[in-house]
């Protein structure tokens, strides 16, 4: 039986997005997938289809600009049907949202993309605990020959400027400047951390799908990832009850590396409406 629809979810990372997946993979209507390689596989597509010379000398452009847009859309639903026999299958996926637009020049309805986002220092906090947790392990960060990551501000700055916090960060940056954020579902992670039915239900009529009651006090993992690349500072275990943890990152980070994130993305903190 084919997909109904797909859904996709680009979520910051540290935000809740594992989280996110799980809950709504209780409804036996939806599977979800961990960190997917989906988008991959048409990227790739599209890179052919942009520089392979038997497509650039087509005499028939629109014709095949059709044809390229119909291989999308039906090999984005034979992957998902191939994996699913279930009617809704939600992608994770951090580029989903960036690539809206060309999501929306093939799919035949409007593609639906959620969007997790959580305060940034609680995200670089997050990181900075899963640096501290293993001082019997060198990861590579710290190199003391050129001076980098030896401090607090140069880790978070590396951060901030690499993959996967750094992409994630340029492209929700790139979509609230193009104009398309209003077309992507945004979860503040600690609204959905205490309100979760209401965020929960914002969801379900965002994807304009039945609502299921969900569990929150009983989430069995049912995505799982291999986080060895990740340097264990990104990991996707998660607990198994809803809650919502009261920040530590002015106690680990500290009041000035605190203001200093703020102020570095204060487009960020504007935009979300998260108090200094």
């Amino acid at each position: 039986m084919a997909v109904d629809k797909i859904f996709f979810q680009a979520s910051l990372p540290r935000a809740g997005s594992t989280l996110l997946q799980n809950l709504l993979g209780q409804n036996p209507d939806i599977y979800v997938t961990p960190t997917s390689g989906l988008m991959e596989l048409i990227y790739g597509a599209r890179a052919n289809y942009s520089n392979s010379a038997e497509f650039k000398h087509s005499l028939e452009p629109e014709l095949i600009r059709k044809a390229f847009a119909a291989f999308c859309n039906s090999g984005l639903h034979s992957y998902a049907s191939a994996m699913t026999d279930k009617k809704y299958y939600l992608d994770k996926g951090r580029s989903w949202g960036f690539y809206i637009d060309w999501l929306e020049s093939f799919m035949p309805y409007q593609p639906k993309i959620i969007c997790m986002v959580r305060d940034l220092r609680d995200v670089f906090c997050s990181m900075e605990k899963n640096f501290r947790k293993q001082p019997d392990k060198d990861f590579g960060i710290i190199n003391w020959n050129n001076l980098s990551g030896t401090i607090l501000e140069k880790r978070i700055d590396m951060w901030s400027n690499t993959p996967p916090i750094g992409i994630a960060l340029d492209r929700l940056y790139a979509i609230i400047q193009n104009g398309n954020a209003p077309k992507i579902l945004f979860i503040k992670y600690e609204d959905f951390c205490l309100r979760p039915e209401t965020e929960m239900s914002r969801i379900y009529n965002y994807l304009e799908i039945p609502y299921f009651h969900h569990d929150f006090d009983n989430i069995p993992q049912i995505t799982h990832e291999d986080d060895s690349d990740n340097l264990r500072l990104i990991n996707h275990d998660i607990r198994n009850t809803l809650s919502m943890n009261q920040s530590d990152a002015k106690q680990i980070l500290g009041d000035s590396v605190c203001d200093w994130i703020y102020n570095r993305f204060k487009w960020f903190y504007d935009y979300f409406r998260y108090n200094k």
